[in-house]
């Protein structure tokens, strides 16, 4: 099971990622890019050129972690820069994984409509 250490970090990396990249290819641009080490135990965080996919890359003990995200609709806040790290908490983090505008701007979260039939769904 996947456990974040208190003395875990956030970093996402800025700019734009091409996500079919994968284990490998991402720690080399944690590397090269972000110049960190993806074995360090930290969070790093890529978006993708649409800003509604973002991926999750971390180590831990025994291999990497990846997790993903894709966004129904809208676009997560992401900084514009295009090269270098930003530095986010975990609570930024969770923040911006529940869709939330840490900028200032106020952007509407998206919710499932509760009530969808089966006709609906594939109109």
């Amino acid at each position: 099971m996947l456990s974040i250490g208190t003395g875990a970090r956030v970093f996402l990396v800025a700019g734009v990622t091409d996500m079919r990249k994968s284990f490998d290819t991402l720690a080399a641009v944690v590397r090269d890019v972000a110049l960190a080490d993806p074995l360090s135990g930290h969070l790093f965080v890529f978006c993708n050129r649409r800003r509604d996919r973002l991926k999750v890359l971390v180590w831990e003990e025994s291999g990497f972690w990846l997790l993903a995200k894709r966004l129904e609709r809208g676009t997560f806040s992401w900084p514009e820069s295009s090269s270098g790290t930003v530095e986010y908490n975990t609570a930024e983090l969770a923040a911006m994984l529940a869709g939330l505008e840490l900028s200032g701007r106020r952007r509407q979260r998206y919710r499932r409509p509760q009530n969808i039939t089966k006709n609906a769904k594939h109109r």
